[in-house]
Order: C-alpha cells, then sequence, then structure tokens
C-alpha cells in the first residue's frame, strides 16, 4: 500500500493502529477542507448546514441539529456567527415562538455551487490513487467503523 511503510504511529497508539490512522486521515482530510472553505470565507461545519439548507430551506434549528449530528452549543453558535455574517436569517416560527426557523439569504445561497465544486475537488484529491472499487469498499469499511463508534455506548454491556 502506497505510504504504510511511512506510517509509524506512536508508541502509545501502537495497539490502535486503525484508530490513529483515522484520526490522521480525519485530521488531513478536515485540514485540507478548513483551508479550502476559508477561501469561501466559511469555517469548517458552517458548509454542513448551508448544504442542509440547500436541500430544504426554513428549517427548525432542531432539524438542522438532528440533521448535522452536532451538539447544540456548535450549531448554535455557527447559526449565529452566519447570522451576522448575512448567510441565514433566524426567525421565531409561527406555530410556537420558542422555536426558530432558520432561511437563508440571498448571500446564503450564492456559495452554493461553490461549496459542491469543493466537495467534488476535495472527493478526487482524496481518491486520486484509489480504483473505483476501493474506492467503493472504503466507504462501506468508513461506514461500518462510524457505525461501531457510534454505537459503542448505546448498547448494553456484554455478560
Amino acid at each position: 500500500m502506497p505510504g504504510s511503510t511511512s506510517f509509524r504511529p506512536p508508541n502509545a497508539a501502537g495497539e490502535g493502529p486503525l484508530s490513529y490512522a483515522v484520526f490522521q486521515l480525519a485530521r488531513a482530510h478536515r485540514g485540507r477542507a478548513a483551508a479550502m472553505l476559508r477561501a469561501m470565507n466559511l469555517h469548517p461545519g458552517q458548509e454542513l448546514l448551508l448544504m442542509q439548507l440547500y436541500d430544504r430551506d426554513g428549517q427548525t434549528q432542531a432539524e438542522l441539529l438532528e440533521r448535522v449530528d452536532l451538539d447544540h452549543s456548535t450549531v448554535s453558535k455557527s447559526l449565529r456567527r452566519m447570522q451576522d455574517a448575512g448567510l441565514l436569517t433566524r426567525e421565531p416560527a409561527r406555530h410556537d415562538r420558542r422555536v426558530m426557523v432558520v432561511r437563508l439569504t440571498a448571500a446564503g445561497r450564492a456559495p452554493q455551487q461553490s461549496i459542491t465544486d469543493m466537495w467534488r475537488t476535495l472527493e478526487q484529491i482524496s481518491v486520486r490513487d484509489l480504483t473505483p472499487e476501493q474506492v467503493e469498499m472504503f466507504t462501506a469499511w468508513a461506514r461500518l467503523i462510524e457505525t461501531s463508534v457510534r454505537d459503542h455506548g448505546r448498547r448494553a454491556p456484554a455478560g
């Protein structure tokens, strides 16, 4: 495998080579994405919220929380920043003034193609040395690992 001989986790991670590789991959991927987002004057994670609103504008803050699977304070802070930047509005819902409805502004709709292009470019960079079959296998394995990690705290202990 390319790069496998130079990959050497620190001794403390020696019993977790896959976990360390996932960490390094996520860090590298997020770093590249962050640089691309900075060029669009966005912070990491804001594009995820925008993409959800591109799919369905006018969602409640609770719906967005569920869709991006981030904690409340992170989403709330991002939405506040995005509102201050003029990308979206947050207004109380007609049916319940405690519920906030999030809507895109024209400035929020503007980077849609740039975000789509960014994800395409990031994908091309990520898979350039992989075959389509390897991409498919990696994606399936990554989803399986993600499910395993997410479900770990939810399962009853074996015993």
